[in-house]
């Protein structure tokens, strides 16, 4: 996403270097959406990871609506639009198929039965591999479940994001359902980097963001601080340690760490080697137990966990 926008003025140059460093390194799995630029970053996509299509997993999402201008026209679950979205989505990736197809956000005005409906005709049909949901309550991905088999969740989760544990994190194990939490370092504050919201570019989409503004900048700072200690004392970043968190939370649990910088990524792919004393565990616990992050996630928090 943010090779494209919301993160300050995208580079597409320093895009493409990263993601080729990816592919070196051994990344197999991207994340896109429709959405993102808009429409930009599949396309983006679609040209770097054509040569390598046959040893990559492209998931990319739709439902959020967007024109060309970037306007932003709500949210379509409608199976007509279901089959005109991935039909521009192959058409942008550049791909006879989609390996891992989203509902970025479920539509409160159609049931979730239709849009999954919609969806499963695109397996069937063979435009799409498997289905996914993003930012979906219980209820609502149990019954999606019951329409089409669902192979994963995608929402926000991270150290100071934990509302997935407890009824949506059971659902999703009850039914088999992978985890990929999205924003897995905290839209990049619990890397340390950040110290002011000064430190954020003009056009970044985080200074509206209820956790990087005013008292709430101040308060999620002294989280990351002790998050940072640790991190210090155990000789890894604090980045590191966030994914690392994370990834000891489940071998279902697959976190998408963005990054539009090649050393950021090697940085994130070490995580993979920090290992977690159950002490450790605990520690990360009591620095961020759930409600611990001052502020909302969104702005507008209505359109998720629907």
């Amino acid at each position: 996403m943010g090779m494209s926008e919301f993160y300050g003025t995208p580079d597409e140059n320093r895009a493409i270097k990263t993601l080729q460093r990816a592919i070196d390194r051994g990344i197999t799995f991207f994340d896109t959406a429709d959405m993102y630029g808009p429409f930009t970053n599949e396309k983006l996509l679609g040209r770097v990871l054509g040569p390598h299509r046959h040893e990559v997993t492209i998931a990319t999402k739709f439902g959020i609506v967007r024109g060309e201008d970037g306007t932003h026209h709500g949210i379509n679950g409608r199976p007509s639009y279901v089959k005109k979205a991935c039909t521009r989505s192959l058409q942008r990736l550049d791909t006879d198929h989609i390996d891992l197809y989203y509902l970025h956000r479920v539509d409160p005005e159609v049931p979730i039965e239709h849009t999954v409906g919609a969806m499963g005709q695109l397996v069937e049909e063979g435009k799409v591999r498997f289905l996914g949901l993003s930012e979906a309550a219980a209820d609502t991905i149990r019954r999606a479940n019951e329409e089409h088999a669902i192979t994963a969740l995608q929402t926000e989760y991270s150290l100071w994001t934990r509302t997935v544990e407890g009824d949506i994190l059971d659902t999703c194990r009850d039914l088999g359902i992978s985890l990929v939490p999205y924003s897995p370092l905290g839209r990049g504050f619990l890397t340390g980097r950040f110290q002011s919201p000064d430190d954020l570019p003009e056009d970044d989409w985080r200074r509206h963001n209820p956790r990087f503004q005013g008292e709430n900048f101040q308060k999620n700072l002294e989280l990351v601080e002790e998050v940072k200690r640790l991190a210090e004392k155990k000789k890894v970043t604090p980045a590191q340690l966030a994914l690392a968190w994370v990834l000891h939370q489940g071998e279902d649990i697959v976190p998408i760490p963005g990054t539009t910088n090649p050393d950021h990524l090697d940085e994130n792919i070490g995580a993979l080697n920090v290992d977690l004393s159950d002490e450790e565990l605990d520690r990360l616990d009591e620095i961020a137990p759930e409600g611990a992050a001052a502020g909302d996630r969104y702005p507008d928090m209505s359109s998720v966990n629907r």
